[in-house]
């Protein structure tokens, strides 16, 4: 019968579960009220999201399939929230990062940096960690540390590169001299065995300061992917779901960077302390012999990027313009540039994006003027235009389509909850929280969000937990923000297990990692962020979104749901 089972059943477990689901949770739509018909739909997706049981792009389509036959929204509604403004601005910024990526305008910023940090491993941990993180708040986490990896893996190899093969060469000598019957004994049997552990002592240190600059890397760019408001998508959801829900709010990109980036840095502190613990050693002495030559690869690399080009420039010119835009277009503590147009709820951060997205595919890459032509050497001598700064192809390839409907399908259960009037009934229902204290509530929630996302898709866990957050806010009269932020953030902080994001992946697979060391780094980096991010939200993010106060658009919100 066991034999049966896992050769039969288990292998198709995800049929069971496509299958069993909505089977075991029918007795809700059978109610035949809008709360539960629309609460079916909310579970099935959990579930799929949570166990994958289905491609995560394809769970994120049910609402198109199962909000109109259950009469809780039209089609034609449902479809309108799978391309949301936030979903544009999230299209722009990453249309931007592949740009980015295309003129290796990322390369030259890692080089430049590790140029300046040095070639000390406790130093180079720190240029890696920074630099990782910086880049990550405006590149995906994914293609930060595959970029970072390749560049970690050939420094280390240059740091140890010659000591190992003299301390093996050595050892081998000792033991030939003591093995051979012709010559006299030169090391005592003692000595070559205390010389190999302690060669193979050095080795497995070596391996682990490899391993901890490279896990550096992942946990690094989950990090700094909190840093800005486009860094990772649950802020991108967060930023739908209060906007449909509660219109305008404290919430934009200058007051996200405000409030997260203080916390990032500490963040970023801890890691590094505890990678040296973990990894390094706080009093361990360095290869100081080779940091000249590491410096000469890194320097070596830098120069085979050749001087900046004018595709570099560009790009960087936009870059820079694209975040002022965001920064500055309602920034709160000073009129924003959407105010000229208008005001800012008419002009938003999708309409700066797509102007920067717009730019790149119309600027040429080798002249400021877009007459200069660049000669072919394919074709006899002839001439074509220079291309522009990003070309179309690139980015049909590599543009993450799934997550932008995963973002979608979030969006629109958000819509069914209001519109069913679900969002109603759980605020009657959390109504009974008032008696904690909201700083517990937060922990607490922030611990739960923590745990399952390890196992389960970082922007499935905000789409799931954010609407429900929301209501609880308004049920027991805190700022929904006090609630939202912190789980947002938390929803990144992925750090013990090589599934739980790919940058862990990419690391754990690099660093020829043990499973017991990523758990041994990971669980205490976890803690310290979810300690940091709602330590900060309980102090700093009452000066910037006056989380301590119910506020005037939540109140009219409560109304609305109570009528």
């Amino acid at each position: 019968m066991f034999q049966v089972v896992r050769n039969r059943v288990l292998p198709c477990w995800r049929s069971i579960i496509v299958v069993l689901a909505p089977l075991l949770l029918l007795p809700l739509p059978l109610s035949r009220m809008k709360e539960a018909e629309c609460g079916y739909v909310i579970l099935i997706m959990a579930i799929f999201w949570m166990t994958e049981a289905l491609p995560l792009p394809v769970t994120s389509l049910i609402p198109v399939v199962a909000l109109p036959l259950f009469g809780i929204m039209e089609t034609s509604d449902v479809s309108t929230a799978y391309m949301k403004d936030t979903n544009m601005m999230f299209i722009g910024g990453l249309i931007l990062a592949l740009a980015i990526q295309f003129c290796n305008l990322h390369k030259r910023a890692a080089l430049a940096v590790l140029l300046l940090v040095g070639a000390k491993p406790r130093w180079l941990l720190a240029g890696f960690m920074g630099t990782t993180a910086f880049l990550s708040m405006w590149i995906s986490n994914t293609a930060t540390t595959a970029m970072m990896v390749p560049i970690v893996d050939a420094v280390a190899a240059e740091l140890y590169k010659e000591d190992d093969v003299e301390m093996v060469r050595s050892i081998s000598q000792s033991t030939v001299a003591t093995s051979s019957g012709s010559v006299e004994e030169l090391v005592p049997s003692e000595s070559i065995e205390r010389a190999k552990q302690s060669a193979a002592a050095e080795a497995e240190r070596r391996r682990k300061v490899r391993a901890g600059i490279m896990i550096s890397t992942s946990y690094c760019s989950v990090i700094g992917g909190t840093g800005s408001l486009i860094g990772s998508s649950p802020q991108l959801a967060l930023k739908g779901i209060i906007q449909e829900t509660f219109g305008a709010t404290e919430l934009n990109f200058a007051s996200w960077m405000a409030f997260t980036v203080p916390g990032m840095f500490i963040n970023l502190l801890f890691v590094w302390v505890w990678l040296q613990v973990i990894f390094i050693g706080l009093c361990r002495r360095t290869d100081g012999g080779r940091e000249k030559e590491v410096i000469k690869v890194i320097r070596q690399k830098f120069k085979d990027l050749g001087p900046m080009t004018f595709h570099e420039i560009a790009v960087l010119v936009l870059f820079i313009l694209c975040v002022a835009l965001w920064f500055f277009r309602d920034p709160g503590f000073m009129p924003g540039w959407a105010e000229l147009f208008g005001s800012a709820e008419k002009v938003d951060d999708a309409t700066a994006a797509m102007l920067i997205v717009v730019l790149l595919f119309i600027i040429p890459a080798k002249s400021p003027f877009g007459c200069q032509e660049e000669q072919s050497e394919t074709d006899g001598g002839s001439h074509k235009p220079s291309s522009a700064l990003l070309e179309w192809k690139y980015v049909q390839d590599r543009l993450p389509w799934g997550v932008i409907l995963l973002l979608g399908g979030g969006y629109a259960l958000s819509d069914a909850t209001k519109k069913s009037g679900l969002s109603n009934w759980i605020g009657v229902q959390l109504a009974g929280m008032v008696v904690l204290p909201p700083f517990l509530i937060m922990l607490v929630v922030c611990v739960i969000t923590a745990a399952i996302t390890e196992v389960a898709s970082n922007t499935a866990v905000a789409n799931i937990f954010l609407p429900i957050l929301a209501d609880t806010a308004i049920a027991i009269r805190i700022n929904p923000l006090y609630f939202m932020i912190p789980v947002t953030a938390t929803c990144s902080y992925a750090f013990m297990l090589p599934v739980s994001t790919p940058p862990n992946a990419i690391a754990f697979a690099a660093a020829n990692m043990k499973p017991n060391e990523m758990m041994k780094a990971g669980w205490f980096i976890k803690l310290v962020c979810v300690i940091v991010i709602c330590v900060t939200m309980e102090t700093w993010g009452n000066v910037v979104f006056g989380s301590k106060q119910f506020p005037e658009w939540a109140n009219v919100t409560a109304i609305t749901l109570r009528t």
